[in-house]
């Protein structure tokens, strides 16, 4: 993977097959310690401790389709070669949490990439999930809620193209006007 967004994408994806009803994507570029924090938390059915013990193991996975499970691992390496890492925390029926923590600055730190094109990609193909997506940096700050962008559509659902378009062009404003680094 050659983008930030993408890796997020992977542990979305982890989180919708954990059957989370809610996803919180949450990017933090502080230029004072010169950190990039990424954290994706869900509230799905939660990683046993044995479990937990493996995921990060790239020849382990809990899907049946293939034998192997490179994400996690991946996105470890990513922040890894970035003098960063990746910690995972897991509570079985209540949810698991991904923290990512590398230097910002780093020759070798992956652009965030699409982030917007994700978030928007998300939602408008799992509409029965909410996911904020927080972003700040020294800037300002952005926070998006598909709640409350449901809400606001009433009856036109999320997974209408104007509606898709509309939330990535959105996101993609918002992150210009704090000049996030995507």
């Amino acid at each position: 993977m050659t983008e930030l967004s993408l890796h997020i994408l992977d542990i979305i994806q982890n989180s919708i097959v954990a059957k989370a009803d809610l996803i919180e994507i949450s990017v933090l570029e502080d230029g004072i310690s010169d950190l990039l924090l990424i954290e994706i938390s869900d509230n799905g059915i939660g990683i046993d401790g044995e479990t937990l013990k493996k995921v990060s193991d790239p020849f382990y996975t809990s899907r049946t389709t293939r034998k192997v499970g490179m994400g996690i691992s991946l996105f470890r390496q990513a922040a890894e070669q970035c003098n960063g890492s990746l910690t995972i925390e897991s509570q079985l029926h209540v949810g698991t949490t991904v923290k990512v923590v590398m230097k910002n600055s780093h020759l070798d730190k992956q652009p965030i990439g699409d982030i917007a094109g994700v978030i928007s990609l998300m939602v408008s193909s799992n509409p029965l999930i909410d996911f904020t997506y927080q972003h700040i940096t020294g800037k300002g700050k952005y926070l998006f809620n598909s709640k409350e962008i449901k809400k606001l559509l009433e009856d036109i659902p999320v997974t209408d193209p104007k509606v898709i378009k509309f939330i990535k062009e959105m996101i993609q404003d918002n992150l210009h006007e704090i000049n996030a680094s995507t």
